[in-house]
């Protein structure tokens, strides 16, 4: 971060026991910050505007990384579609206007690629955000983005208010979220393919066709991109972040099974949607200030897998196959 900002400046993270927000921790105390302030949900609940002001107000952080959020692969956004729009809207609305109310020096909100549209010209430019319609699987959390985004914009351009916004690709790594109900597409195909495994299913049904294109970034290359910008960024511009190279979800499924030690056959189920056809990110803008990814994707579901097979989901047993959502 920024050299002026001592190692015991106030950080608030928010939504640190998520997949971001718990990889933004890490890395901030890697780098010897010692003045880390988090809340859990039943400590506060960011969709509470007082409760918010309050805190924001007895606490008085001096930076902000918000990475709270509602989220969730396909399934998840068409059956909970207000949820998500609502929720959303709330969190970011109350944490911006108490960061800036209360004199937060610098606030860092991460928004999503799926704010672009669905139809966007590859790879995806930031300047290209409201140039098409949405991707409708997931269009409630993709509009709820675009308004926080919206938001940080007009609160630099009204107040002076030092707001970035960063948009990264599809993410996975460790603390995500593997419920095969509201999962994203790598966690959730790690879960099926582990569980096949286990129980000897001859194979495995995937959601879709195959044929999508997605890019995927570890979550701790994204942590220290965040926190690499927070110190070299200062632009009302978004920012992609990414590592500039994807990969079918064929080919995903396929090294995501060879990962595992499945050997049994994929099944793809074409009745289900594919989402958007393709989403890369131009993360050339990025590599001018200075960061580029480090984590290679074999590298990362390996070591993602490691961790999902020492942690509680595996804990909870065979579940149903039946359900898989994309990114």
């Amino acid at each position: 971060m920024d050299k002026a900002i001592d190692k015991t400046s106030c950080i608030f993270v928010a939504g640190h026991r998520g997949l971001v927000g718990s990889a933004i921790c890490r890395r901030l105390m890697a780098a010897g910050f010692t003045n880390l302030l988090v809340r859990t949900h039943a400590e506060l609940d960011l969709c509470d505007a007082r409760a918010v002001d309050l805190f924001f107000g007895k606490q008085r952080p001096e930076y902000v990384f918000l990475v709270a959020a509602k989220v969730g692969g396909i399934l998840a956004n068409s059956t909970y579609p207000a949820d998500f729009l609502r929720e959303n809207l709330a969190i970011e609305l109350n944490v911006i206007e108490s960061a800036w109310r209360h004199g937060v020096k610098k606030l860092q909100f991460m928004g999503s690629s799926c704010i672009y549209p669905k139809m966007a010209e590859q790879p995806i430019r930031e300047e290209y955000l409201l140039s098409g319609p949405l991707e409708p699987t997931n269009e409630w959390y993709a509009i709820a983005k675009i308004a926080g985004i919206k938001l940080a914009q007009a609160y630099r351009h009204q107040y002076g208010f030092s707001a970035i916004c960063l948009m990264p690709t599809n993410l996975y790594g460790p603390y995500d979220n593997f419920d095969l109900q509201r999962s994203h597409v790598l966690p959730a195909l790690i879960r099926k393919f582990h569980e096949a495994k286990k129980l000897g299913m001859p194979e495995v049904v995937v959601w879709g066709s195959g044929t999508p294109r997605r890019e995927f970034l570890h979550v701790d290359d994204l942590a220290d991109a965040a926190v690499y910008l927070m110190h070299h960024y200062d632009d009302g511009m978004p920012l992609n972040v990414g590592g500039g190279t994807d990969i079918t979800i064929a080919g995903l499924a396929a090294l995501i099974g060879k990962t595992v030690g499945y050997e049994g056959k994929i099944v793809w189920d074409g009745t289900k949607p594919d989402g958007t056809p393709r989403k890369l990110l131009d993360v050339s803008r990025l590599n001018a200030l200075g960061w580029t990814a480090g984590i290679h994707l074999e590298q990362g579901i390996a070591s993602t897998y490691e961790w999902f097979v020492n942690s509680r989901w595996v804990e909870k047993g065979a579940s149903s196959m039946a359900t898989h959502q994309s990114a």
